[in-house]
């Protein structure tokens, strides 16, 4: 498909929907399903980057995510590790930056240390950001920053007819990523059509895009078609 660079967005994110689903209809243990989930992410990952896409915000791990089977939850928090010792390599050579939003201090030990280690050796990378949400939702993101804005304004750091859109904004895990921290496009997989605490803030004038794939079958292929059907909307941000 031939895409036009002008009409891409900028910064995709992805609901990762279907795993669980994708190996019991291949009679699979649920974990063959994240397994090959990572390594479509591998491939998204890859193929947005080539495309010039500036940020990739995956959905990996939300909070309610720990009410999840036990043994399920323990390979969910095994797969960074999996992940980054596969796929750091090409990280670096490809220039990407991995940054994260979520309390990633809950993680188990050896999850944190990974994650940290991803941080630490691609935080001087000044490409494309693949933006992991991992112990993740937005409602708790959004009750922190109220509340540091509460204290601030307590505290006379700001008055509170300063606080405005930008000013929250500013306060969200998203603000590292400056321009760029509200998606063009938000796309989920699975034929599920809900947001699931996943960036409500950010995605307000988003464009959502869902496809009824499952997460492991979604390809290269069906990104360009989601950023096609971005590309024919018009984005009039509530104006005429």
């Amino acid at each position: 498909m031939k895409l036009n660079p002008e009409t891409l967005p900028k910064h995709i994110a992805i609901i990762m929907d279907g795993n669980g689903r994708w190996a019991k209809k291949r009679f699979l243990p649920r974990i063959a399903g994240h397994n090959k989930g990572v390594e479509t992410i591998k491939e998204i990952v890859r193929h947005s980057n080539k495309l010039g896409i500036k940020v990739v915000t995956i959905y990996a791990f939300s909070t309610e995510n720990w009410g999840r089977p036990e043994d399920e939850v323990k390979h969910l928090m095994n797969l960074p590790k999996k992940f980054f010792d596969d796929y750091l390599p090409e990280l670096m050579e490809n220039n990407i930056k991995v940054q994260t939003i979520g309390d990633i201090k809950r993680l188990p030990k050896e999850t944190h240390n990974m994650m940290k280690e991803a941080f630490k050796k691609t935080e001087n990378n000044d490409g494309m950001i693949l933006n992991i949400a991992l112990n993740y939702g937005s409602q708790h993101e959004i009750t922190q920053a109220t509340r540091l804005i509460a204290q601030a304004a307590k505290d006379g750091d700001i008055a509170v007819e300063d606080i405005d859109i930008d000013l929250v904004s500013s306060y969200l895990e998203t603000a590292n990523l400056g321009e760029y921290q509200n998606p063009d496009l938000m796309i989920r997989t699975s034929g599920e059509q809900r947001l699931s605490n996943f960036l409500l803030w950010q995605l307000a004038y988003s464009e959502f895009y869902f496809v009824d794939k499952f997460w492991p079958d979604f390809t290269p292929e069906d990104l360009e078609i989601a950023l096609q059907s971005y590309a024919d909307r018009n984005r009039r941000y509530g104006k005429l």
